[in-house]
């Protein structure tokens, strides 16, 4: 077979990173060694497959077919060695957490000391996603426990949904500047529609992207996390709802400023979600833990 794991490791490498000397440093090889991998792989399936320029390398359209392809290979064989791991000892090697934006990611740091306090050998690996984001992790395999997943699950059957609150409590703010500040009484979505809203961009990579509060034909910028909403929306630069515990501090110091709506914002579930495939130890913990009252109350302080 032309074409190996090892190889497919190399290439994703390389496109991420954007040349061989960052890919080969990430790899713990030398460059040499990658040049002389792809030579040899081009050379066997005769085509090229990067672009080069400098020292800066970009897949062609027939490296982006065989990498895109081969990513769900070298998904497959991460879950496999995962799966032979979880067999042998119960403990998984790497547990692989989703937490959506909307929750501070210093919320669950009390848990995680408890967990290594307990002696586990598993590894975490935490990622922030957004809106259907979340979801998505599950379903591509990207995490086996998401905390904060917001609204109804997708379609797709093979998910265990434990409830953790129903989101609330958000403040709609604009910048003491913003035309909206001076507006007087309840604002109407007419009048909404003629401003830029500042969203988080949804993080899915094959669900459907998922928005909240946005209107049909409103101007949009989409920022990549919950904070850099906040600092663009006290710059002036657009309007939108905050997490009550991050409004606050923003509204008490002047820079933004409350505003009600005429159509209130709809309560939206938050989710804790896992792959009914999967009974490793350490996600079990992490299910048991976060089914805890005091543990979600915690968790969600603020949103609800």
């Amino acid at each position: 077979m032309k074409i190996s794991l090892d190889l497919l490791l190399i290439l994703d490498a390389i496109e991420r990173l954007g040349s061989f000397t960052a890919a080969a440093a990430s790899l713990h090889r030398v460059p040499s060694a990658l040049s002389h991998a792809v030579a040899k792989l081009e050379c066997d399936l005769g085509i090229t497959l990067f672009r080069r320029e400098g020292r800066r390398a970009t897949l062609n359209e027939a490296g982006r077919t065989l990498l895109d392809d081969g990513r769900h290979l070298l998904r497959a064989a991460s879950e496999l060695e995962r799966r032979v791991q979880r067999i042998a000892d119960g403990w998984e090697a790497e547990l692989r957490i989703a937490l959506d934006a909307v929750i501070p990611i210093e919320r669950i740091f009390p848990l995680l000391k408890r967990f290594y306090a307990a002696g586990h050998g598993t590894q975490i690996r935490i990622s922030n996603e957004v809106l259907g984001g979340t979801w998505d992790a599950l379903t591509t395999g990207r995490a086996d426990l998401a905390i904060g997943a917001q609204g109804d699950p997708p379609s797709r059957s093979g998910f265990s949904t434990h409830l953790l609150c129903t989101r609330t409590d958000f403040v709609f703010a604009v910048a003491p500047e913003h035309p909206l500040a001076a507006q007087e009484g309840p604002i109407p979505a007419n009048e909404l529609l003629r401003h830029r809203a500042i969203v988080i961009a949804d993080t899915s990579q094959e669900l459907d992207a998922r928005t909240v509060g946005l209107l049909e034909g409103q101007d949009v910028l989409r920022v990549p996390d919950i904070r850099a909403k906040v600092a663009a929306q006290v710059a002036g630069l657009g309007i939108g709802y905050l997490p009550r515990w991050l409004a606050e501090p923003e509204i008490a110091a002047g820079r933004l400023v409350s505003k009600s709506l005429a159509a209130a914002r709809p309560a939206i579930p938050l989710h804790t979600a896992w792959r009914t495939r999967q009974d490793g130890k350490a996600l079990l913990w992490f299910i048991a833990e976060l089914a805890d009252k005091e543990v979600t109350s915690a968790l969600t302080e603020g949103l609800h």
